[in-house]
């Protein structure tokens, strides 16, 4: 449609050209917008699990013209959804505003129907190709580094989503009383989510009680000590994209709050992701050395993705039960480890028959573009064969 058309609509205090797409913009929308501006197109864009996007083109009473992206969902999760991302989006690109959009609004759209919210953000026109490793490991260890905590704690001042569901948060001075109050949420939502699993209950309580305290406490004893770092919280390869101009690196749908560096890239572990592809880690790492105990970092990238992975599995429900399952495993590793049980008093352990295949449309890297690192992993766990 072209942009030369004079014929406006008047809209609350804002103007909108009509029938300029097949997205509707509302009262509520507009008004995040100085009065007088004419929404040249707004158009549906891009695919998401829990919202609606859309890509809304304005032109101000000056003159200029600027392009926005545009999500939406309903409710009281859509409302939740939106005010953590801008949040979580506001402290990143407040922190490398080369790193991440920059975030315009959020807030509640008008007119009949169910409640639903939106947030606004700088529109970058990206490739989704998977992101270069050297370019987003420097940037983002540069963002674990140089970023500050408002409060000098862990935490963030609001509960941001991780896909629909809402992390448990607010400020805390130990990383180890936040990762634990963290990941009892998290157990519990997949408890009402998915049902309870005795085994599974009784590894979380030994994880809680003696694995926790003596895995990641070694991070802030014996004269150690670990900086908040502002992570993104929710870091795969589809929450990348790369520039077509000038192939710089952006991230966005965040789940921010600040944490020990390392929670960042728990997520990679997970098998379902491209970015699982050991060669983001390792280039991480050079970038950003472990901390002390170095020899326990493995065992804390492992006790990361257990948080990530029990997330996918309230997120995903039954389509989740096998990474569930993974999550089990690696408990019970991790308990092996740290503070096993005597003789028969642990949970009984999956056998072979018990295992549920991971679904290959829940798989990133079931496509041509998957690693073959990867993919061979996700075909072993699609199969049900534990790691």
């Amino acid at each position: 449609m072209s942009e030369s058309m004079d014929k406006v609509v008047q809209v609350g205090e804002a103007e909108v050209l009509p029938d300029l797409g097949d997205f509707p913009i509302d009262d509520g929308i507009l008004a995040k917008f100085p009065p007088g501006t004419k929404v040249v197109s707004a158009n549906r864009y891009g695919l998401s699990q829990w919202t609606i996007t859309a890509r809304l083109h304005v032109r101000f009473p000056d003159g200029q013209t600027n392009r926005y992206f545009l999500k939406t969902a309903k409710g009281e999760v859509g409302r939740r959804l939106m005010e953590g991302e801008f949040h979580a989006i506001s402290a990143l690109h407040n922190a490398d505003n080369l790193f991440a959009p920059k975030p315009h609004a959020w807030g509640k759209r008008s007119g009949p129907g169910p409640e639903t919210y939106f947030f606004l953000l700088q529109y970058i026109a990206m490739s989704d190709r998977f992101p270069d490793p050297n370019q987003l490991c420097r940037r983002l260890a540069q963002l674990h580094r140089n970023s500050v905590s408002p409060t000098g704690k862990f935490g963030f001042h609001i509960g941001t989503c991780q896909g629909r569901t809402q992390q448990s948060l607010g400020w805390e001075s130990s990383w180890t009383t936040l990762f634990t109050k963290m990941l009892k949420h998290i157990a519990q939502e997949d408890n009402k989510t998915n049902g309870h699993w005795e085994a599974l209950d009784q590894l979380e309580s030994r994880i809680f009680s003696h694995v926790i305290p003596r895995l990641l406490g070694a991070l802030e004893s014996e004269g150690r000590s670990i900086k908040p770092c502002l992570i993104h919280g929710d870091l795969w390869e589809g929450n990348t994209g790369t520039t077509f101009d000038t192939g710089n690196i952006y991230i966005f749908d965040a789940a921010s709050f600040y944490a020990h560096n390392e929670m960042e890239i728990g997520d990679w572990r997970c098998f379902y992701n491209n970015i699982h592809n050991k060669v983001y880690t390792r280039t991480y790492l050079k970038n950003y050395v472990p901390n002390e105990p170095k020899e326990e970092w493995d065992d804390r990238n492992r006790m990361y993705s257990i948080y990530y992975n029990i997330l996918y599995s309230v997120n995903h429900g039954s389509q989740g039960t096998s990474i569930r399952q993974v999550a089990f495993d690696d408990m019970y590793y991790l308990v092996d480890k740290f503070a096993p049980f005597t003789a028969g008093e642990g949970p009984p352990r999956l056998d072979e028959s018990q295992r549920v295949a991971f679904p290959t449309e829940a798989d990133h890297t079931a496509t041509k573009f998957g690693s073959a690192e990867s993919s061979a992993y996700a075909a072993k766990m699609r199969a049900g064969v534990g790691s």
